[in-house]
């Protein structure tokens, strides 16, 4: 047992030498460089990696555009939902749906679209007979078209 654990331990160090060891190459790279030394670790620094970061977890996805399609339509379900949100941003909540989506607990799931949908104040009742309604119709009505 003292074996395992020492190792684990080496490990760890192995691992913790390895980062502090990249840190002070990238440390040096940047006293030497100046700002230039960021062409080290960026690929294609002049495009605009920049301004698409993050972009392609968004518009690569097809159950959130398949979320999206839905909550425009004029499906009863997707009105109510609109209407429920009224000046609330659609497209964050889409991500939002879309990303509870992935949780596999159906009473969690049910439980984080509920929060997402009584909003940020919680001024709504989350036990309120409408809101589960309307939880639960959405749900049903995601796993149809997903």
């Amino acid at each position: 047992m003292a074996n395992k654990r020492e190792t684990h331990c080496n490990n760890q160090v192995d691992t913790f030498a390895e980062a502090l060891a990249t840190a002070r190459q990238m440390q040096q790279n940047w006293l030497t460089y100046g700002v230039d030394f960021v062409n080290f670790y960026v690929e294609d620094v002049d495009g605009d990696w920049l301004e698409n970061w993050g972009h392609d977890e968004i518009l690569g996805n097809s159950q959130l555009d398949t979320i999206k399609e839905f909550l425009v339509s004029h499906d009863s379900v997707a009105v109510k939902v609109r209407e429920h949100l009224g000046e609330r941003s659609l497209f964050d909540f889409a991500v939002n749906l879309e990303e509870s989506w992935r949780i596999s607990e159906p009473n969690d799931r049910l439980a984080a679209v509920k929060n997402m949908l009584a909003g940020e104040e919680n001024s709504i009742d989350t036990d309120d007979i409408r809101l589960l309604d309307l939880v639960n119709s959405l749900l049903v009505k995601l796993a149809e078209i997903l």
